[in-house]
């Protein structure tokens, strides 16, 4: 019988799209946003949807809405803007609270095991005191949890999209990550594969099992300001203008920017500007905006499957609502070969953890911090080499 999940602050279903592809049920996804609970609802017939504001349902309603199953997991991601390392990093950001509806949740459910996923930037040192609380609300509630920042280019997404991710489990176990299946690049001495790139999602991830491709409307891509069309006409694959040395490279003198590169802040563009995506590269993070990135060879942005490609959803993935609304789930998003990997994990500790030796101890925060960004630590590999008779196998498309 197939472990089940429920996914809160769902989206358009990333996280779920993973776990499901690892083997999870998923029962019921929670999230306030309209659009994203069409897309949920359109691509995970099999599990209930609730579109409102979390605050506003109680567990009753969730227990009623799965007809009273028992739930395994609890993932989610509650609203990150104000841990973001980018922007205004507000504490008072109410959107931060809606951790504590998360706890709520899983106080009242139990389940044996959660995923909490959000920004890197929750791991730095101005947001101590909000790591600290987390941890000890989750510790309250009787679950050992680890914390780690990972990257979703280790796991076969296209993309090098990085987040903190919380493993908590209610066996008193170390929590077991997924072990990097691609590497960084040529000069990382792994034994493993170079990660997957633009042109992989491309080839891979664009036509639906009809040969249709869906959400690619390619005359809203493209580019309707002539300066700026001209300007990305010049621009080579895999390039962007972030300094006047790039500017002096790629532009003409006449499309040049009007600034003053001396007087800027540090003399570059907070943002690279013109940003060719590379199709023997990874992307860097696909966001909301969709004229954030160009496509590799068309003077055009890229349409919301391209993105989805990139961030690695199976082409057969439709999203509802607007173009800007599709925009927002897509960036939003967890990447779900990223969420397949953190399943997989999960699944191998339930099946080793009656063999594994209890913890007790909880780790300062300074350790924690030191620790997240390792990927050397409790990983599947290191729990298969202590259990040699069980083993679970990472897959991919």
């Amino acid at each position: 019988m197939k472990k089940t999940f429920i996914d809160l602050f769902s989206g358009a279903g990333g996280m779920s799209c993973g776990l499901e592809m690892a083997g999870w049920l998923g029962l019921l996804g929670i999230d306030h946003d309209q659009a994203a609970i069409e897309t949920f609802k359109h691509n995970h017939q099999q599990a209930q949807a609730i579109a409102d504001d979390i605050c506003e349902i109680s567990v009753k309603q969730i227990q009623a809405s799965i007809n009273y199953k028992k739930v395994d997991l609890i993932c989610g991601g509650p609203p990150c803007q104000g841990f973001s390392t980018i922007g205004q990093n507000n504490h008072q950001d109410e959107r931060n609270f809606l951790f504590f509806e998360f706890l709520r949740i899983v106080e009242a459910l139990e389940p044996d095991y959660i995923i909490v996923e959000n920004v890197t930037g929750l791991l730095s040192k101005r947001n101590e005191n909000v790591l600290k609380e987390i941890i000890k609300s989750f510790s309250s509630l009787g679950y050992t949890i680890d914390v780690k920042v990972l990257s979703a280019h280790h796991y076969g997404v296209p993309e090098k999209r990085r987040r903190t991710i919380f493993l908590g489990n209610r066996f008193g176990v170390k929590n077991i990550y997924p072990d990097k299946i691609f590497k960084d690049s040529e000069q990382d001495e792994h034994d493993l594969p170079l990660p997957r790139n633009v042109g992989w999602a491309f080839d891979n991830l664009l036509k639906s099992s009809n040969g249709e491709i869906l959400n690619h409307d390619i005359n809203r891509s493209q580019i309707a300001n002539d300066l700026e069309r001209e300007r990305i006409s010049h621009m080579p694959e895999g390039k962007s203008v972030r300094y006047e040395k790039d500017q002096l490279a790629y532009l003409p003198k006449n499309l040049w920017f009007n600034i003053d590169w001396k007087t800027i802040h540090e003399e570059r563009f907070r943002e690279a500007k013109l940003n060719r995506l590379d199709r023997q590269n990874c992307a860097n993070t696909i966001n909301t905006s969709r004229t954030t990135y160009y496509h590799p060879i068309e003077n055009r942005y890229l349409t919301a499957r391209e993105a989805a490609a990139i961030q690695s959803f199976p082409p057969d993935y439709f999203f509802c609502g607007t173009l800007t609304q599709q925009w927002r789930q897509i960036g939003n998003a967890v990447p779900p070969l990223l969420a397949k990997a953190l399943g997989e994990s999960i699944l191998c500790l339930d099946s080793l953890k009656n063999n594994m030796e209890e913890t007790q101890s909880i780790e300062d925060i300074q350790t924690i911090r030191a620790k997240a960004f390792s990927y050397k630590e409790h990983t599947l590999k290191e729990s298969k080499q202590s259990d040699k008779s069980r083993s679970t196998q990472l897959a991919l498309f």
